[in-house]
């Protein structure tokens, strides 16, 4: 940066040092020579000295350029800004360009990383957006084992700290790893440039600066082979990305396999790579358009599955993409499902109706012909040819689109030799008539297939509707709370009216041997709905493979094969509701340690003060009476016996404390129960709290209550202290009773701040002081052992608001005359 400012001043440039922190180099300290330096400010916190960027005086001074070090800099509290990157922006809305400094650790999107590799949290960042603004970035990279060296020779830090440096956070592998990093950042970056360098000079080729990898996938199941085969070819280049894409069409009548899309877009973000959804009717072009929006250099393709014929009529998407690619290799894979052709898209209708259509047309057209040949004197040829359309047509709904076709080729040999002159003959006399064969033979062949076309459509609609269906019941079904993985096997098994379905998993300490996986030894039940669960695949009468470790087996039917997608969608779903079941479960088992820890360190944070504070108090006053060289008056022995006499009594309180909760909680605390007069317990609490402003309504007619008197005392003790504190000079805690029925319940009334209704449970958490700040108010146990107690001897204690502000805590507890429960009895021992 210094040697930029030197090289610009040299150049004629006004350009001053805003702020340039040398830490003691005196190599740096040389290159500012000859350089203009704005005088920093200096600034007191906390009782030292800090100097920082004058902004106003760089503003004032008005320069061309402006060198600022430390661009995450924080800066003293009082500044302007609390950010150096803010004062910059300063400087650059005031015209002055501005040459900074930024370690790699410091950008805000990286912070977590570089934490990660070299233990040592950065507090200092600055948001990457920042950085990504500057109209120039220069990497200034240097090999590990040259800072290293630089160290040594003392051009960093002072001799005594290089030690140190060099075997912590200046380490070879940590160096290597920012490193990288920064060129990472970087490369980013570049590419940022020249997305906005091709769209602002409508650039629509491709730039090979860097390898990008397009796989287009049609939702089969040859994606899986496409991916990997995709993720090779990125891997040969350092850096390369992977883009999955699948492209439906809008109409939604797509035969993509939600299952297959499903893991295919887990396996492509597995290999580092992105998955991409797109609608869009012309295949090709939505898939070229998406490779030149990236800036693809590849594009994957999987062979093509049609047939000859149809490739005569279309030449498919592989070879439209490969004629229209331009500067984008394509690469046509082939994979196992070629071979498979898309017999199952061309038979749209069942095998009995087109069974029946072929029988129509074989029969239905002599009979016509029959039937024709009676009216020969009545009907011309070209009504005779609009008959026979009529019943190609009829044959196309029945049968679809071959038996149509066979009745059209049927029908015209019928035409000519029945009732096109000659008669009887295949010869034709004039030529209007060929032409009117021709035309029927054309008009009843693209007839047939439209008509074929939209059964297809039709019968692909309706099954696309009931497996929405389908899926929106289960989703239903979880949605409304069941549990995911049930809710999927118990929803698919309604659906298809199965007696069973089971889903299974091979543990993974059982190796896969294919001679074996079948058996039964090689399975266990992950979970099942129904009736006899399947210990195996083979018992099944139909399987769905998620993948090599889990299978979902049907018992009651086999399902045919078009409901297969849907099958296997259950199928995947399943497979996630698992895992998610998996990890819920060991979050669960997690938890209760998670929050023994929690309590465990709350209890250390608030006890460390709340012991030493009496302890020492205690210790303090013992000492003084203790030191032989102190004479005390009568009066000062006295107030030094009060003292450790009232430090130790809240020790005793504080343990008190502390062992009735972990009582409460393991469930060892002894109660006994008994008949307790109210204005027998409360003068005892009052007692052990000692001077307080504490108003007493106890009606004479209020009724024993049924509760342990040393427990319900220690109750009153702590919601009548905790009222005191809230409660401001000059009012007074007020502590009512009244009977309801069989309960009897006891108030304890303050004036304070009150506590706001969401946050009136967190009271009754342990250590916890809603609103305190410091640690003098005990460890926030008083609340939380008032509500164990109080539970435990049968009663309730729940806050309430005090009308005019604060708090009411209301005990409730049964009259004496209450049978007391079983539960509320236990041996005092």
């Amino acid at each position: 940066m210094l040697g930029e400012g030197q090289r610009r001043v040299e150049r004629g440039t006004d350009l001053v040092v805003g702020y340039v922190d040398c830490h003691g180099r005196p190599r740096t300290q040389e290159m500012l020579d000859g350089l203009e330096m704005v005088p920093v400010k200096t600034m007191t916190y906390r009782g030292a000295t800090f100097p920082e960027m004058d902004t106003d005086a760089v503003i004032a001074r008005a320069p061309r350029v402006a060198i600022v070090d430390e661009l995450a800099h924080t800066n003293v509290p009082g500044s302007k800004n609390e950010k150096r990157w803010q004062d910059i922006e300063d400087l650059l809305d005031a015209g002055i360009d501005v040459i900074s400094t930024v370690n790699i650790q410091h950008l805000e999107s990286l912070n977590d990383v570089v934490e990660q590799i070299t233990g040592i949290p950065q507090r200092e960042t600055v948001p990457d957006e920042v950085v990504r603004r500057a109209d120039q970035v220069e990497l200034v990279d240097m090999a590990p084992e040259a800072l290293r060296r630089r160290m040594a020779h003392g051009n960093v830090y002072p001799p005594e700290k290089v030690g140190a440096a060099l075997g912590n956070y200046f380490r070879v592998g940590n160096l290597t790893a920012l490193r990288e990093l920064a060129m990472l950042w970087l490369a980013d970056k570049v590419d940022d440039q020249l997305d906005r360098y091709r769209a602002d000079h409508h650039i629509t080729g491709t730039w090979e600066a860097r390898e990008r990898v397009v796989v287009g996938l049609t939702g089969g199941p040859e994606g899986e082979t496409l991916i990997r085969r995709a993720a090779r070819i990125a891997d040969r280049s350092k850096g390369a990305d992977l883009f999955a894409i699948h492209i439906t069409p809008s109409d939604g009548l797509a035969g993509a396999n939600p299952a297959h899309l499903a893991r295919q877009r887990a396996l492509v973000e597995s290999l580092g790579g992105t998955f991409h959804h797109v609608v869009g009717d012309n295949v090709p072009g939505a898939l070229l358009d998406f490779a030149r929006g990236v800036n693809a250099t590849q594009l994957v393709l999987g062979a093509s599955r049609r047939g000859r014929v149809a490739q005569v009529f279309s030449r498919g998407v592989g070879v439209e993409v490969t004629a229209r690619s331009g500067s984008i290799d394509v690469h046509m894979v082939t994979h196992e499902a070629t071979k498979q052709g898309r017999a199952q898209q061309l038979s749209a209708l069942t095998r009995r109706r087109r069974a029946a259509g072929f029988g129509l047309a074989v029969v239905g057209m002599p009979l016509l012909s029959i039937a024709l040949a009676n009216l020969r004197g009545h009907l011309s040829l070209p009504s005779d040819i609009l008959i026979f359309l009529i019943g190609v047509v009829g044959v196309a709904l029945a049968g679809g689109l071959w038996p149509a076709l066979v009745a059209a080729l049927l029908g015209s040999a019928l035409l000519n030799y029945y009732f096109t002159p000659p008669l009887y003959t295949f010869t034709i006399a004039e030529a209007q008539n060929v032409l009117a064969l021709l035309a029927y033979v054309v008009i009843a062949v693209a007839v047939s297939a439209v008509v074929d076309l939209a059964a297809r459509r039709t019968r692909e609609a309706a099954r696309a509707s009931a497996n929405a269906t389908v899926l929106a019941n289960l989703s239903g079904s979880v949605l409304r709370g069941e549990k995911a993985l049930p809710a999927i096997l118990e929803r698919l098994r309604e659906t298809y009216a199965l007696t069973s379905v089971t889903l299974l998993e091979r543990p993974p300490e059982i190796p896969l041997t294919p001679a074996r996986q079948q058996e039964p030894a090689r399975w266990r039940v992950a979970d099942t709905v129904g009736g006899e669960p399947c210990t195996s695949p083979d018992e099944g009468d139909m399987v769905v493979a998620v993948d090599d470790d889990l299978s979902l087996v049907l018992c009651g039917a086999t399902l045919p094969a078009a409901d297969r997608q849907v099958l296997e969608a259950f199928a995947a779903q399943a497979a996630v509701a698992l895992r998610q079941q998996r990890l819920a479960d060991e979050a669960d088992r997690v938890r209760p340690l998670a929050e023994a820890d929690r309590m465990r360190t709350a209890l250390l944070a608030a006890v460390s003060h709340d012991l030493r504070t009496p302890l020492a108090s205690a210790t303090a006053a013992v000492e003084s009476l203790r030191s032989p060289e102190v004479v005390w008056s009568d009066q000062d022995r006295g107030d030094l016996f009060d003292t450790a006499a009232t430090s130790l009594q809240r020790l005793d309180r504080l343990v008190t404390n502390l062992l009735d909760m972990s009582r409460l909680q393991a469930g060892a605390l002894g109660i006994a129960t008994a008949p307790t007069a109210l204005d027998e317990v409360i003068p005892l609490a009052l007692d052990a709290l000692g001077a307080g402003a504490v108003e007493l309504q106890i009606p004479d007619e209020v009724p024993d209550v049924l509760a342990d008197p040393a427990l319900l005392e220690r109750v009153l003790v702590n919601l009548i202290a905790n009222a005191l504190r809230h409660t401001p000079p000059g009012r007074s805690v007020l502590v009512a009773a009244s009977a309801h029925g069989d309960t009897v319940e006891l108030r304890v009334v303050d004036r304070g701040p009150g506590i706001p209704h969401d946050k009136r449970e967190l009271v009754f958490q342990p250590f916890q002081r809603l609103g305190d700040t410091d640690n003098g108010s005990g460890v926030g146990l008083g609340l939380a052992l008032s509500q164990g107690l109080t539970e435990a001897m049968g009663g309730t204690l729940v806050p309430d608001e005090t009308p005019g502000g604060g708090v009411t805590m209301i005990v409730t507890l049964p009259t004496a005359r209450t049978t007391p429960h079983p539960d509320h009895l236990s041996d005092p021992a």
